[in-house]
């Protein structure tokens, strides 16, 4: 499954990054994949920000991943750009993060064959002063999940 939402603003990004937010469970790998400045932090904020009520949400540039405690799992923010290696994912706790918790994970193609194969996959795109951000999974379970964002 594959849909597409067009946000003008911040504001729409970080409202469509909490609907999403709203369907995750444990386990779910939300890859985020665009280039710099497209949106990928803003929506991480915001999906955080639903669930953990965190006021500062960090960008995980320098320390690569930064980790919320949510009602019912913790939420791993990774962003993998300054990876040199995709080996170097385990030295950050990727394996207990993709399968016992949520992860957002920005640059994903840093993680190599290491990033699950069942992941949300969401892509920002400019389109004008838009973005086009699409979300497509694989999983008939995901889809049922994703088909509820309007």
């Amino acid at each position: 499954m594959k849909k597409t939402f067009t946000t003008k603003t911040e504001a729409e990004t970080i409202s469509l990054a909490s609907q999403i937010a709203k369907i995750a469970k444990r386990g779910d790998v939300f890859a985020l994949y665009g280039t710099l400045g497209m949106g990928k932090s803003v929506f991480a904020r915001g999906f955080i920000q639903t669930l953990c009520q965190a006021e500062e949400v960090p960008s995980p540039t320098f320390t690569l991943v930064q980790e919320y405690d949510a009602p019912e799992y913790s939420i791993y923010h990774f962003d993998l750009y300054r990876l040199k290696s995709p080996d170097e994912v385990f030295e950050l706790g990727f394996e207990e993060a993709v399968y016992g918790g949520v992860s957002l994970i920005e640059w994903p193609d840093k993680a190599g064959s290491w990033l699950p194969r069942d992941i949300f996959k969401v892509e920002f795109v400019p389109n004008g002063k838009n973005r086009l951000i699409t979300i497509s999974c694989d999983s008939q379970e995901k889809s049922n999940r994703l088909e509820k964002i309007k």
